[in-house]
């Protein structure tokens, strides 16, 4: 009985703190097939970027960490679409299709990729979501363009500059694979046809109740044993000490813009990322992703959509 107790009081505060209560989104009546993502190309900034479309309504750019491309954001894309958005999801520099460069991975220049593809498909007032790389870039985007985005939804990442760099510590329990992928051409070195055996494990621990597809993963996978791509990935890694400067230089004053943090039931520790978002932004929501982990979009996609498009409706 008190365990049962302790339970239901958990349950509460989470409700109640977090605004855990979540409605389906609507969606048309009829049992038509789902909406398909249609893959583009265009060049921004000096790079040929990778972007998928879906659906017709109001944009949401749709920005992926790693190790995942913009496939991790499909089952989300399908949602929004039927609930009236235009899902866009880029594959960031260095990152699925698109281009390998050889440098320009801060978060600053990775944002200034976005808002070139924002204006070439001449989108206003957009819904801005970023997890993980994407959450660093989705607020390096922001601060430079508040009257562009509309609200911004951010999760399972700190921001470099206001936290960021306690997480990666491992001496005070932070993540030992920031200081390796920091490395990028070292960690490329030790990782080159190893690819599966090393992101295997991060899959595993990314998504502990293993929600993500294997046809997925395997192409995960395929896409980082490309040539040069882990290189690609570690390079948005390998910039972070500089994005924590670019950060505290740029701060000027707090977001004023609508702000929603997520973070998995089984992801990072929350509250490092809420105390985090906290100091850069003053109209914040907060909430928990049941039954997720780090991969919210494809751990829990049903329950993640119906929080965008309830946040998107206010």
């Amino acid at each position: 009985m008190k365990r049962i107790i302790i339970s239901l009081i958990c349950f509460l505060f989470f409700q109640f703190s977090y605004g855990q209560t979540v409605k389906p989104v609507s969606s048309p009546t009829n049992k038509s097939a789902d909406p398909v993502p249609t893959s583009h190309f265009t060049n921004v900034n000096g790079i040929k970027l990778h972007y998928v479309t879906c659906g017709n309504g109001p944009a949401v750019i749709l920005l992926h960490g790693w190790p995942f491309t913009w496939m991790e954001w499909k089952p989300v894309m399908i949602q929004l679409a039927k609930a009236g958005y235009t899902a866009i999801a880029p594959d960031l520099r260095g990152m699925g299709d698109s281009e390998i460069s050889d440098s320009g991975y801060s978060k600053i220049n990775i944002a200034e990729d976005i808002h070139q593809l924002v204006q070439q498909l001449n989108l206003k007032d957009i819904h801005l979501v970023g997890i993980d790389i994407g959450m660093m870039v989705a607020y390096a985007y922001t601060v430079k363009h508040q009257d562009e985005v509309k609200q911004l939804v951010l999760g399972e990442s700190l921001i470099p500059g206001f936290g960021l760099e306690e997480l990666t510590n491992p001496a005070t329990g932070g993540y030992w694979h920031f200081g390796f992928h920091a490395q990028a051409d070292l960690a490329a070195m030790l990782t080159a046809g190893k690819e599966a055996a090393y992101l295997n494990p991060m899959y595993d621990l990314m998504s502990p109740d293993k929600h993500i597809d294997p046809a997925v993963r395997a192409e995960y996978i395929r896409q980082y044993s490309k040539p040069g791509a882990m290189k690609g990935g570690f390079q948005h890694y390998a910039t972070l000490i500089q994005d924590g400067k670019d950060n505290r230089s740029n701060f000027k004053t707090q977001l004023t813009i609508p702000v929603l943090v997520l973070n998995g039931e089984k992801g990072i520790p929350s509250k490092q990322t809420f105390d985090c978002v906290a100091k850069v932004a003053s109209n914040v929501e907060y909430g928990i992703v049941p039954n997720s982990g780090h991969a919210l979009g494809e751990d829990n996609p049903v329950w993640y959509t119906n929080r965008l498009v309830q946040f998107f409706n206010k």
